[in-house]
């Protein structure tokens, strides 16, 4: 079929590769402007981008779909269907309405729980046992389209929204690759209406988020540290400086909140219930390292205090 492809960072990417190696035609990639980036910020292709190029397609890359002459050149693309994925731009409905087929996306939730901007993130804070994710068709509303397929993935403690995200976006392209498939045979897709008394949204994260409050339980940190990594990172303050702590699991035990009770096989934190197991931390201007090379390069002991 004759797919636009609108996609612009890592997520994305599995999504474009299969669809090129199940042969659909991608007659156009839509993806963000190239932005700057890193300490040169220097002007820096997205991901999809990279990618579209690599096998010669043809990208476009306007700052906004509002605009009537960026509406016409998407018009003459004569696209079959329109795929979204982590696009980042509103899609106006005239645009989506283009396509023969409409417009799919692959959204990292297990609809209509976690609409909007941090589903992985949200559903690690929310302690949700499982996440997932939803193809759906793309309508005016956030996230709000009929569900075509969905994916199942468990959340296990050891889960961040790394490794999450790139579990989802794999099985997205899968689920995506099936979808149209069907579509190509039968010309529909069938689809389920969400159920709109079980929305719940997934806010954009706040940097403010990634503070860590010792009083809460270890359960509830160790869920921040989690959700937290990659980006923002949950950091507290030690020895008078910002520490950022990039793995942790909670355990049983009792001691006064934000007191290191133990420096062996890690760093282990009291909370305002339960004990905090760090393996992966890092100082100011550091690297990030495993919890005994911090120890020993920074002299931390029993008895010195996270704030």
């Amino acid at each position: 079929m004759k797919i636009i492809f609108a996609g612009t960072p890592d997520f994305a990417v599995p999504a474009l590769a299969a669809l090129i190696e199940a042969g659909h035609q991608i007659v156009m990639v839509l993806t963000q402007p190239d932005r700057p980036a890193g300490r040169g910020m220097k002007l820096k292709a997205s991901p999809v981008k990279v990618l579209a190029e690599q096998h010669h397609l043809n990208v476009y890359q306007p700052e906004t779909l509002k605009d009537a002459a960026v509406q016409a050149h998407i018009e003459a693309a004569n696209a079959d269907v329109m795929i979204v994925a982590a696009y980042g731009l509103i899609i106006p409905t005239v645009v989506l309405n283009m396509p023969r087929f409409g417009c799919y996306n692959i959204h990292a939730s297990l609809l209509p729980r976690w609409r909007g901007a941090a589903p992985i993130h949200r559903s690690i804070l929310a302690g949700d046992a499982e996440t997932g994710v939803t193809i759906m068709e793309v309508v005016p509303a956030l996230d709000a389209g009929a569900m075509v397929s969905r994916g199942v993935v468990p959340i296990t403690e050891s889960d961040t929204t790394q490794t999450l995200h790139d579990a989802l976006s794999n099985i997205g392209a899968e689920l995506m690759v099936q979808a149209m498939a069907t579509l190509e045979q039968q010309g529909t897709l069938p689809a389920t209406q969400q159920d709109e008394t079980l929305v719940t949204y997934a806010h954009k994260l706040d940097k403010s988020e990634a503070a860590i409050d010792w009083h809460k339980s270890a359960i509830e940190i160790s869920r921040q540290v989690r959700a937290f990594n990659p980006f923002p990172v949950a950091q507290g303050m030690l020895k008078d400086a910002v520490c950022r702590i990039w793995m942790a699991t909670a355990k049983a035990g009792k001691a006064r909140a934000g007191e290191i009770v133990s420096v062996h096989d890690g760093v282990t934190v009291g909370c305002g219930e339960g004990l905090l197991h760090i393996t992966e931390l890092q100082a100011p201007g550091g690297k990030r390292l495993s919890a005994q090379a911090f120890v020993q390069g920074h002299n931390l002991q029993v008895g010195d205090l996270f704030t």
